[in-house]
This record gives C-alpha cells, sequence and structure tokens, in this order.
C-alpha cells in the first residue's frame, strides 16, 4: 500500500510539474500589451494606407483633412474619426507566429498585406502596420507592426476601412447654389 500511495504522490508531482510549464508556455503567447494603436491622434499629420500597387496619403492641414493629389473629392471626415476610434479599441488577441517564413499564411507580407503608415508632424512615423485577412474568421484580421516578426490576431477586423479607393475616402464636393434672383443695383 506504501508503494501504490508513493507512485500516486509521483505522478501527481509529474502532473502539477507539467501544468506549470504548460501555463507558462500559454503565457509566452499572449499579448504584451493588449492595445494596438497607443499614439495620440492629435500627433498624426498623414494617414497612407497601400495595397497591392494602390496606395492613399489623407493629409491634415491645421485641423483638416484632405486626400493628397485630389482635389475633386471632399474627405468624409466621419471616416477618419471612425479609423481613429477602432484603432485605439482593437486589442491583441494573441500572439499566432514569431517567424517571418510564416507571413504568408496570414497575410502580412510585403506583397499581400494592407501596409498602414501613421506620421507625425516632424515627418516621423508614429505606426507602421501591416494588417493581413484572416481566412477563417471575417470578423477578425492579423497584425504585424513594422520591424517585428510577431503576428497578432485582432479582436476586429479593420481592413474594411482601409480601402485605397479615393472615393471611399471623399465625396465630390457639392458648390454653393448661384442666386440668380438678385437685381442690378445700377
Amino acid at each position: 500500500m506504501d508503494r501504490k500511495l508513493l507512485t500516486v504522490f509521483i505522478i501527481l508531482g509529474l502532473l502539477i510539474i507539467m501544468y506549470v510549464i504548460n501555463t507558462g508556455v500559454q503565457r509566452s503567447y499572449n499579448a504584451d500589451q493588449s492595445e494596438l494603436f497607443i499614439s495620440d491622434q492629435n500627433n498624426i499629420q498623414k494617414i497612407i494606407i497601400s495595397a497591392e500597387q494602390d496606395a492613399i496619403e489623407l493629409i491634415k492641414t491645421d485641423t483638416t483633412w484632405s486626400i493628397s493629389g485630389n482635389d475633386t473629392l471632399q474627405l468624409k471626415i466621419n471616416l477618419i474619426k471612425s479609423l481613429f476610434s477602432n484603432l485605439k479599441k482593437i486589442k491583441k488577441e494573441h500572439l499566432v507566429t514569431s517567424k517571418k517564413d510564416n507571413w504568408i499564411n496570414y497575410g502580412v507580407t510585403q506583397e499581400n498585406g494592407t501596409h498602414v503608415a501613421l506620421i507625425n508632424g516632424q515627418g516621423e512615423t508614429e505606426a507602421y502596420y501591416v494588417f493581413g485577412k484572416s481566412e477563417a474568421e471575417y470578423n477578425r484580421c492579423y497584425v504585424r507592426t513594422d520591424k517585428n516578426n510577431e503576428v497578432y490576431l485582432l479582436s476586429e477586423n479593420i481592413l474594411y476601412q482601409l480601402r485605397v479607393n479615393p472615393t471611399f475616402w471623399g465625396e465630390i464636393s457639392q458648390p454653393l447654389p448661384i442666386n440668380n434672383n438678385q437685381e442690378d443695383t445700377n
């Protein structure tokens, strides 16, 4: 009976050790910080979004945002507010890979990712992200940051807001109506 009891304690001890090791390994897959975007949005003066061969540049002059190189479209300001709001609320759920060779599986390579650069007034990049589409879950996406091999699964999908089409970001501004009823005072 003592031998059976000793065997049970040894097996129980081994199970506890395996549990502690497993918990430590699982913790290494948790995100270091849960927020994706931690900069102050008021510092951002330029947003560059690129995907495949296309790109769009959104520029802030004083307090007004505009589409660079496009004077026929007026930027939909609610889209900029929504973009910053969603960047702030998106959380990194967990690490999916830290190997550059696996980037292709998550759509965050140089060629097939959607790139977003947030640039401050001094021309310095505050944040640079490469987003990739999740094939399994349409309501989530993957992200990696510049100079970092780690790819995280995000709590939400932001790719629908990262379009490079100018007509997505802007609308044709309506000209002011001409008043033809003015009387000539001469």
